[in-house]
Formats: structure tokens, C-alpha cells, sequence
């Protein structure tokens, strides 16, 4: 439940008349520089139509707030993704069993700046803890010039625990990296 006063945010599966809405998201500026993502309504049915399907163990996961859709949230166990997951440890990361890793987004540039990534993510990670039962940990890898994303991070409370080289999203970065994480928090 929010504070009174701020906006309820809840999240819910991307359901295929998404698409279109996610597309203009990610064809921000903003979201674009860092993910990377081709737009065109072939591309996103490539790219999340296993997700919208059910096909994908990972989740993509519209943020809504206060009912509106403004943004998006993936969420996956590490352990899904052996290929990422190898990376991570090749880079000297420590992805322990039951890592869950996201990725977000807040597809209107009027949302972003004023602390609404920062609760979107504090959020998610709050509901990792209370709807995945075997998540241990939360590891999210960011590039290091994504400064605006390091920030949020911080300040949802997920902790810098390494730097590792990664394959970047856009092929135009370098392949440095912030490693950030959050334990499940002992009961």
C-alpha cells in the first residue's frame, strides 16, 4: 500500500495490446539510448511475444500507476538465462542460487526525474521477495554511463557489489558495468 498521497503503483503481465504502447515507449529517447530495441510491430512480437504467450519463464510486467500504464518491468531468475548468468560469473560476479535480475523502463520523459523509478524499483523488488518464494537475491548489471539508472538503484536501497564487462545492449557502449544487489532480507 502507498503512503498517502502518492500514487498506488502495481504492475501486471504485458498482454499483447501492449505492444503498440511499448513500442512508442521504447522508441524514447530516453529509454531508447539504453535499450536498444527495434520498434516496428514485427520486432516487438519477436522480442515479447513469448512473454505476452506465457512461453518465457521470465516476466514482463506493465507498471501501472494509479491505473495508468507508464512503464515497464522485466523480471527473471538468473538461472533461466544460463547464457547471461555465465556472463556474470565469467565476469567474477557472485549470482547465487536464486538470483533474480531486472530491467525497467518509464516510457514518458515527464515521469522520469522526480522519484518514481526509484519507488518502481523498490517495488519490485519489495514483490520479488513476497511473490518468488526461492529468490535470494536481486543482481542487477548496469553500464556504468547509465548514471540515471545507477542513481535509482542507489536509491531503492540495492547496493554496488562489483564491476564486470559485459555485451552491452546498445553496441555502442563500452562494455563496463555496475553490478548492483539486494539480499532477501532474514525474517
Amino acid at each position: 500500500m502507498s503512503p498517502p498521497g502518492d500514487p498506488e503503483i502495481a504492475f501486471r503481465r504485458l498482454a499483447r495490446e501492449d505492444l503498440p504502447t511499448l513500442g512508442a515507449w521504447l522508441a524514447q529517447p530516453h529509454v531508447a539510448r539504453w535499450w536498444h530495441h527495434e520498434t516496428t510491430p514485427d520486432a516487438l512480437e519477436r522480442d515479447f511475444g513469448a512473454s505476452v504467450r506465457g512461453e518465457e519463464p521470465g516476466e514482463d510486467l506493465v507498471v501501472l500507476v494509479d491505473g495508468v500504464a507508464v512503464g515497464l518491468v522485466q523480471r527473471s531468475f538468473l538461472r533461466d538465462y544460463p547464457p547471461y548468468r555465465d556472463e556474470l560469473v565469467a565476469a567474477g560476479v557472485d549470482v547465487p542460487d536464486g538470483a533474480v535480475t531486472l530491467d525497467y523502463l518509464l516510457g514518458d520523459p515527464a515521469r522520469t526525474g522526480h522519484g518514481l523509478g526509484t519507488r518502481v524499483v523498490a517495488e519490485a523488488v519489495r514483490r520479488a521477495w513476497a511473490e518468488l518464494p526461492g529468490a535470494s537475491a536481486v543482481v542487477v548489471p548496469v553500464p556504468v554511463g547509465n548514471t540515471a539508472s545507477r542513481r535509482v538503484l542507489e536509491k531503492a536501497g540495492l547496493r554496488r557489489v562489483a564491476d564486470a564487462d559485459l555485451e552491452p545492449d546498445n553496441p555502442a557502449d563500452p562494455p563496463q558495468h555496475a553490478v548492483y544487489r539486494a539480499d532477501r532480507p532474514r525474517e
